[in-house]
């Protein structure tokens, strides 16, 4: 490990030893998780569509309790929480894989990763207890998809992703953090599908609220969360 990733380590180490002074639910002191919002993280699957119909499995709703610790480990650096998170995360991933099955993370952009010093999807599946795959790679940068519409993700991230191996028919279970609109899901699913992979299905720790699936325009509800990729 070099001098600047041990620095990057050093740094999110401190900031979440900071942070761990306080809940990262409801800010009360002394706890990294109290216990009401811990309660709060237990499991509560849904099952959504993507655009292209993909089913999607979702172990928590991203708001309330499950939003602010999600941003805490995505925005902060609190990498302590990933272990209640991907706790729940298990629930919706470990009944969707066998022994045989690649277990995907959606990519992250290196702009991301150097900020953080981790790629949160990849974090949240070794919690779950699992191992991720990095079969995914980008090929473009999307632009910062906060401020999009559903159909403005969807033209963001197509053509965005490749993958870096050949599936041979074998089975992937694609696995992002939140999902918004889907799009970025759905990007995913085309690029392994293409190197012959079969995806049936994937999984996410959250699901932000929808009025109807994930059609129509959701830049209003959804521009406090950036995709995996961001």
């Amino acid at each position: 490990m070099n001098s600047t990733s041990v620095l990057r380590t050093l740094g999110s180490e401190i900031a979440a030893f900071l942070l761990a002074a306080s809940c990262a639910g409801c800010d009360e002191p002394g706890h990294l998780l109290c216990r009401p919002c811990g309660e709060r993280l237990t499991p509560a699957p849904q099952r959504v569509l993507t655009p292209a119909g993909l089913p999607v499995h979702a172990a928590l709703g991203y708001e309330g309790v499950a939003a602010r610790c999600i941003r805490r480990l995505k925005s902060d650096g609190e990498t302590q929480i990933a272990r209640p998170l991907g706790a729940a995360l298990a629930a919706v991933l470990a009944p969707m894989v066998s022994s045989s099955t690649w277990i995907v993370p959606v990519p992250t952009a290196r702009s991301a990763f150097r900020r953080r010093g981790y790629r949160v999807p990849e974090l949240l599946i070794r919690r779950a207890g699992q191992s991720p795959q990095r079969v995914l790679s980008l090929v473009s940068r999307p632009v910062d998809q906060r401020t999009l519409g559903a159909k403005e993700r969807e033209l963001n991230v197509r053509g965005a992703m490749r993958a870096l191996v050949a599936g041979g028919g074998a089975a992937a279970v694609l696995v992002d953090d939140v999902v918004t609109t889907g799009a970025t899901l759905d990007e995913a699913a085309r690029a392994l599908r293409a190197a012959g992979f079969r995806v049936d299905s994937a999984v996410a720790l959250a699901a932000t609220p929808r009025r109807a699936g994930f059609e129509g325009d959701s830049s209003r509800t959804h521009r406090g969360h950036d995709e995996s990729h961001q």
